[in-house]
């Protein structure tokens, strides 16, 4: 340290002494804190018969200052929301009325800051199930966990949205090196919540900077192993807009820490020992969806149930025993559509690839050229020769191999010529890539949910080009629900205003490049998707 200055009194010395430093003045501008701020609380359902609001415990607070660039609120429970707008809503959950102190700070530039207290009466008549209390706490206090041994037990999705994990599905022990896995939540009877973390927790950069934890490692978006301790803080039930959920006070978190108003709406507690949370971030981006069990680790949890089909009677299939495609059930499509099939494919379809041998369908990728293309493959579809509303659809099949291969089983509306795409709605049973071989996918498109933006659903597969697997939909009024090798992974809710109310029409195909496809392997000659059979059941 005594080096240090006597190198900076030189430097100043040389400075002042022997160049005549010319002092400079920058000018800032003047930093001043947020004026004339207001806050209006709006307590939901308040009238002058009820004036402490409709008992939903909901209040709407809107926030206004000049000068001010985000606003703060910080409630009694320990818990906050940052908003720019200023617009928040909160949800008080203690049964009856009782009077909140909120405080309310705006920033401005150069984190200044001005901010006032508001009190605020709420009336909360809300009083949850027992039988949902009982499953949380048990005989007094039950301990939980997050469930890693399945997938889609950590993920992300819209805020909003009604498919857990649509953007992001974690597979089974994929998060086992970041410090979530090992922590335990224990809920207790006289409304404590305690966080065992061994030491470490896990969550989003820029928001476990709240915790003050120390260490850990940034990747990405997330920060894996913070330092940081056991702590207990204080738990409660509401239901607003009628969707039961639980809300920590303080830091309490599950899984992820993401700030925000530590609120998780329960989307599903129907499992003997399992529920399914999800929860807005701070920065209101996503929905952070957790799949949390009381079952002990190892135990192996509850045994899936076996799904239930409605539909028992076969109406269609095709078992590919011939040693050609059978015309009277299928049409050949072919060439390269427009923009590669609306996809960027990079093939050419011709019928020469679509083959009947050993009881398989084999639909066959090439690097050959044809027509101004450099690979070619095949695809076939059953418009105007079979098509149906509602049923079951089985596909037995095995992937092709390599880098850019994209192989798909799907099903377009039978209006498709009429309405065009997305209008007449898809069905996507199975896609799969040979640049992510462990996992495939299924979708839906829809108007507002198409292309980039349909609603997925994903999951693990193992050897999907050397054996194989059985690739189900299960298509009603109520819910679209898809399976492999029998078990349910993704479940979509039907509704009277989509398109899947009306026949469709099979398709199959193995597509090169495009986007799903990806990059193709330099070194891919050929490759081939094998189907053992497609059976429709209603």
């Amino acid at each position: 340290m005594k080096n240090i200055f006597l190198k900076l009194t030189f430097v100043m010395a040389l400075c002042a002494g022997l160049f005549s430093c010319a002092e400079e003045d920058y000018d800032i501008g003047e930093i001043s804190s947020p004026t004339n701020l207001q806050v209006d609380a709006a307590v939901v359902g308040q009238s002058g018969e009820m004036p402490n609001g409709d008992g939903s415990g909901q209040v709407t607070f809107n926030a206004t200052a000049d000068g001010a660039m985000t606003y703060k609120y910080v409630f009694e429970n320990g818990s906050s929301a940052t908003t720019s707008s200023g617009i928040y809503t909160h949800q008080f959950s203690e049964t009856g009325t009782k009077t909140y102190t909120v405080n309310v700070i705006a920033y401005g530039p150069g984190g200044t800051a001005t901010s006032m207290i508001v009190d605020v009466e709420v009336l909360v008549t809300y009083e949850p199930p027992k039988e949902l209390i009982d499953k949380l706490v048990g005989d007094g206090s039950k301990e939980w966990r997050i469930k890693a041994e399945v997938p889609g037990h950590f993920g992300l999705g819209p805020v909003g949205g009604v498919v857990p994990v649509e953007w992001y599905s974690a597979g089974a022990n994929e998060k086992a090196n970041a410090g979530m896995y090992d922590d335990r939540y224990i809920f207790n009877e006289d409304g404590t919540f305690t966080h065992i973390t061994n030491g470490t927790v896990f969550g989003r950069a820029g928001l476990i900077d709240q915790l003050g934890g120390s260490g850990g490692t940034v990747e990405g978006a997330d920060v894996l192993n913070l330092e940081f301790g056991d702590y207990t803080e204080n738990w409660s039930i509401s239901a607003p807009g009628g969707n039961e959920t639980i809300n920590l006070t303080g830091i309490g978190f599950i899984g992820y820490y993401i700030g925000g108003d530590h609120q998780y709406q329960i989307f599903d507690r129907s499992g003997t020992n399992d529920m399914i949370l999800k929860s807005t971030d701070g920065n209101g981006e996503f929905d952070w969806w957790f799949i949390i069990t009381s079952a002990e680790e190892g135990a192996g949890g509850e045994e899936p149930e076996e799904f239930q089909t409605e539909f028992e009677d076969l109406l269609w299939s095709d078992e590919f025993d011939g040693d050609a495609l059978d015309t009277d059930n299928w049409n050949y499509e072919i060439g390269n559509g427009t923009n590669g099939w609306g996809n960027g494919e990079v093939q050419y379809y011709t019928e020469d690839n679509v083959t009947v041998q050993d009881g398989n369908l084999v639909i066959t990728a090439k690097r050959e050229s044809e027509s101004g293309f450099e690979f070619t493959s095949g695809r076939i579809t059953t418009q105007d020769k079979f098509e149906f509303t509602y049923g079951r659809v089985e596909a037995r099949a095995k992937m092709p191999e390599g880098g850019g291969t994209w192989p798909a089983i799907w099903m377009l509306g039978a209006n498709f010529d009429e309405v065009g795409w997305p209008e007449t709605g898809e069905i996507d049973i199975m896609e799969w890539v040979g640049n992510n071989p462990g996992e495939t996918s299924s979708a839906l498109h829809f108007p507002g949910n198409s292309g980039g933006n349909a609603v997925v659903g994903r999951t693990p597969i193992s050897n999907a080009s050397t054996e194989f697997h059985t690739y189900t939909v299960e298509w009603t009024s109520e819910n679209i629900t898809l399976l492999l090798d029998g078990e349910v992974f993704f479940t979509f809710t039907n509704e009277a205003s989509l398109p899947f109310d009306k026949d469709f029409f099979l398709i199959m195909n193995v597509a090169m490049g495009g986007g799903l496809g990806g990059e193709i392997d330099a070194n891919f000659q050929e490759s081939s998707m094998e189907v053992d059979y497609v059976r429709v059941y209603q």
